[in-house]
């Protein structure tokens, strides 16, 4: 399995989580909220970062899951 950040955007039709370079959605949901839990789910597991983006399409939030190279101090 290949690990992708995993992107949560707005479709017509509800929200969607998608894998980085996906043209397929992994699984489109009725509310962002949802959107957010599952690709935070997979996010966690493959270790990988959520990207957030807001009904304009750009990104609002980034969580990161995986191991950061450059950790924050203190």
């Amino acid at each position: 399995m290949t690990k992708r950040n995993q992107h949560v955007v707005p479709r017509n039709d509800g929200w969607a989580v998608k894998g980085a370079g996906a043209e397929r959605a992994t699984v489109v949901v009725n509310t962002q909220q949802e959107a957010i839990e599952r690709a935070r789910n997979i996010a966690r597991h493959q270790g990988t970062e959520l990207l957030i983006h807001g009904r304009d399409g750009r990104i609002r939030e980034r969580d990161s899951h995986g191991k950061d190279k450059f950790p924050p101090k203190g």
